[in-house]
């Protein structure tokens, strides 16, 4: 799941913004961007979200600190962390409308396997609500989102601050195996528990004929996870020697 949301961490296909910051890949050429209508709509969209995920962040800080321990921490931030994560739904909207340049399918990939560990896993599994890998995982989308979304609000802005750049292309480097080894921790947490209570599972026989058992179902999820991860990691890598890299030099023959 974070193999397919974390491409959004080094390509701006995930996000509000769109392509933010594709000119600069290239150096020279920009794309046109959205109408004046759907700018503001974006910056505000992104604002929005940018705060959301800072309140996560503040809450999760504040609950420590009242507690003197990061254990079950999760309980301080699930509705915000539920309702930002799921208004990410939105944007497969903006690209379904075409005011972000990015592809439909990808774009609702990325999302749904969010949303899938989100209510799927963690909501569906309450028993494992207090596992340390949930915080794991959110942590690393927190600094992911709050870097992502103030990346694309400055980039729509077209001032972007090199910090925020800098960040955005980097930080992915611990984020990403920090969210998917929390991900697939939390997974194979729910595991028992899902096959006990027979979650989502639908046995034979019945009047429709089909089966699903989500235990199975959950295992392929995470072995999906061996081929996909390395190859987005690395991938991103490539992204982030391309546009940092290729910037840098560019400017100094300017």
């Amino acid at each position: 799941m974070a193999a397919a949301a974390a491409t959004a961490a080094t390509k701006g296909n995930g996000g509000g913004g769109g392509r933010a910051g594709a000119g600069e890949a290239s150096g020279t050429r920009k794309k046109k961007g959205p109408g004046p209508l759907a700018t503001a709509y974006l910056v505000i969209y992104n604002v929005v979200m940018t705060a959301g995920w800072l309140v996560i962040a503040v809450g999760l800080v504040r609950a420590y600190l009242a507690k003197g321990s990061y254990h079950s921490l999760y309980y301080s931030i699930e509705k915000p962390l539920k309702f930002f994560q799921t208004g990410a739904s939105l944007e497969v909207l903006h690209c379904a409308v075409g005011i972000v340049p990015s592809s439909v399918v990808l774009t609702s990939f990325q999302v749904i396997s969010r949303v899938f560990m989100i209510w799927a896993v963690t909501h569906s599994v309450k028993e494992v609500q207090s596992e340390d890998s949930v915080l794991l995982f959110v942590v690393a989308w927190t600094l992911t989102e709050i870097v992502r979304y103030s990346f694309y609000t400055f980039s729509l802005l077209n001032h972007l601050p090199y910090l925020i750049k800098w960040a955005r292309y980097t930080l992915f480097i611990v984020l990403y195996p920090m969210g998917v080894s929390g991900e697939l921790l939390t997974m194979y947490a729910a595991l028992p528990f899902v096959r006990q209570a027979g979650l989502y599972s639908i046995s034979l026989p019945n009047k429709y004929n089909f089966s699903f058992d989500y235990y199975a179902f959950l295992i392929l999820v995470m072995i999906s996870y061996i081929p996909i991860f390395p190859q987005l990691y690395f991938h991103m890598i490539h992204q982030r020697r391309k546009i940092l890299f290729y910037t840098e030099e560019h400017k100094k023959f300017e």
